[in-house]
């Protein structure tokens, strides 16, 4: 694999930038002794799995960007809304960056290209200029006028100061610096780490046209995303881990779903539509 530098200066997002440092330190706050309680672990631990889990692993991954199932209308807002607090920006974005990277997995086009270095894949690309939405409206048409699609899009950040005012509520600034601050932490870098992490260590099950890796601890993190390279395999599935060790969670959750007949038209991995080749990355 080689990396190289950005392909040229682009211009600095000082309107992420800034709150993702703020993030940052506000995590730190965990530190101090009277912000730890197990129940304030426990709210982030629960968010985490709502957030990440269900909104973006199942929401705004496989539902939303891949359309690897359908489920009711309802339960597909649900999802989105989970996954709109996790405050990884809008939706309409999110989708539509996942969509670019699939068309131009690690060249020019992919907005994390993971050839320029894992610090551009993993977070550097998204404090510089990115496409803009009407950049990738093509793309995202199915979901570009959805009108509760547009509201998460646009208010993402007020609903998060509402999940805290509740939070505080309930359990004063403990309850705010994990439930937020830390669980916003610990959810961006998992899923960032499938876009730096994913394309350069692990193992490869299938010859892709790319540099996408399986990793165990990826996968742990983000409830099976990080069974990357097999997703790449098979873009359209629902199903990322296809062997014994490799947990998916949200996939079993997924199967769940199905056999209560609340998720149709479920596509699922066939090993027969890809080629299995024995090689590890280093």
């Amino acid at each position: 694999m080689t990396t190289g530098s950005i392909p040229s200066p682009r211009p600095p997002r000082w309107h992420v930038i800034i709150p993702t440092v703020g993030l940052h330190l506000g995590a730190l706050f965990a530190f101090l002794p009277s912000n730890f309680s197990w129940s304030a672990v426990g709210v982030a631990v629960l968010l985490h799995c709502v957030t990440i889990g269900l909104g973006i692993s199942f929401g705004f991954h496989r539902l939303a960007s891949h359309r690897s199932l359908r489920v009711p209308k309802w339960l597909e807002y649900f999802l989105i809304l989970c996954g709109t607090l996790a405050a990884q920006g809008g939706v309409l974005g999110w989708v539509g960056f996942h969509r670019l990277h699939h068309r131009h997995t690690d060249q020019p086009n992919d907005p994390h290209d993971s050839t320029q270095g894992f610090w551009w894949s993993h977070i550097s690309w998204l404090m510089h200029d990115v496409p803009r939405l009407k950049d990738i409206n093509p793309i995202i048409r199915d979901i570009a006028n959805d009108p509760f699609y547009l509201f998460c899009h646009k208010h993402y950040i007020t609903l998060q100061l509402a999940l805290a005012l509740i939070l505080y509520a309930i359990g004063g600034m403990p309850f705010v610096v994990w439930g937020i601050f830390v669980r916003l932490f610990v959810g961006f870098h998992s899923t960032s780490f499938v876009n730096s992490c994913c394309h350069m260590i692990g193992y490869r099950s299938h010859e892709t046209p790319d540099h996408s890796t399986n990793c165990w601890w990826v996968a742990f993190l983000t409830f099976g995303e990080g069974w990357h390279n097999n997703h790449h395999a098979y873009q359209a599935s629902a199903q990322m881990g296809t062997r014994w060790w490799e947990v998916d969670l949200t996939w079993h959750v997924i199967r769940l779903l199905r056999s209560l007949g609340l998720a149709t038209h479920v596509r699922a991995f066939n090993v027969d539509k890809v080629t299995k080749v024995a090689k590890v990355d280093a």
